[in-house]
């Protein structure tokens, strides 16, 4: 109970649930589309009980995901894993929804549900996993608020996110954030970090219009690297895009 009274509980979970939203906008669409065919009642058990299932499978792969962070190495594979999730978030993207097959019967919605969040959440699942630092209670709070939130808020969440495009933008920093933190605490690295550039690792407390506030310089670089990275890379992709219709 402690641990909920701290600020930095607070943080982690505002975070949890920013990045599901953030990550989980194609599996809310996914979700709308594999229910479509259903009548008006049966949509909405379709939705209710594919979200509840999503809900128990993220918990379970994300506690999964979480003892296997501790492992020697996978906190680098995972946090070069997020920045790849990240650079991708900033790209211009395609429409490849199309061919989701909606189902006709209550409990094919379901599993079709089940299966889509599954095959795409394995972003959700790293990305939660590492914000989590191992906090059972964190873990299961953020996936239960955010969830629901995003299956349900599906068609604003698209909205809000095609009107406002920084939203997407501090989306990507924060999954940076996190990954440029998960790196330089992997067990392999994390001794030298500590011997030669502590302050990589240790919290630095900046005085943010006269608060305190304490932030990991390497998740600062990650954030920053992900939107100078991610930009430069979009703006690469439109011209090309650009060209090819000019050359068409």
């Amino acid at each position: 109970m402690h641990e909920v009274m701290t600020s930095q509980f607070w943080l982690g979970l505002g975070a949890i649930v920013w990045v599901n939203i953030i990550l989980s906008g194609d599996n809310a669409v996914v979700i709308a589309l594999a229910a479509r065919s259903l009548p008006q009642k049966q949509q909405k058990q379709a939705v209710f009980w594919g979200a509840a299932a999503a809900v128990v499978l993220r918990v379970v792969l994300t506690v999964v995901a979480v003892e296997l962070l501790r492992l020697p190495y996978l906190k680098i594979i995972g946090g070069a894993l997020l920045f790849w999730i990240a650079l991708k978030l900033l790209m211009p993207e395609d429409d490849d929804g199309d061919d989701v097959v909606s189902s006709s019967h209550l409990m094919g919605a379901i599993k079709t549900i089940l299966i889509a969040d599954l095959v795409m959440s394995l972003d959700n699942v790293i990305a939660v996993a590492a914000v989590a630092k191992g906090s059972f209670m964190l873990l299961v709070l953020g996936l239960l608020i955010s969830i629901p939130l995003v299956v349900y808020g599906a068609t604003m969440l698209m909205v809000l996110m095609d009107r406002y495009p920084v939203i997407i933008t501090v989306g990507a920093a924060l999954i940076g954030f996190v990954a440029g933190e998960m790196m330089v605490t992997d067990p392999v690295v994390v001794g030298w970090f500590e011997q030669t550039a502590h302050w990589m690792v240790d919290l630095e407390v900046l005085n943010v219009a006269g608060h305190k506030l304490e932030v990991s310089v390497a998740g600062l670089m990650g954030a920053i690297l992900v939107v100078v990275a991610g930009k430069w890379l979009a703006r690469r992709k439109r011209a090309k895009g650009e060209d090819r219709a000019a050359g068409a």
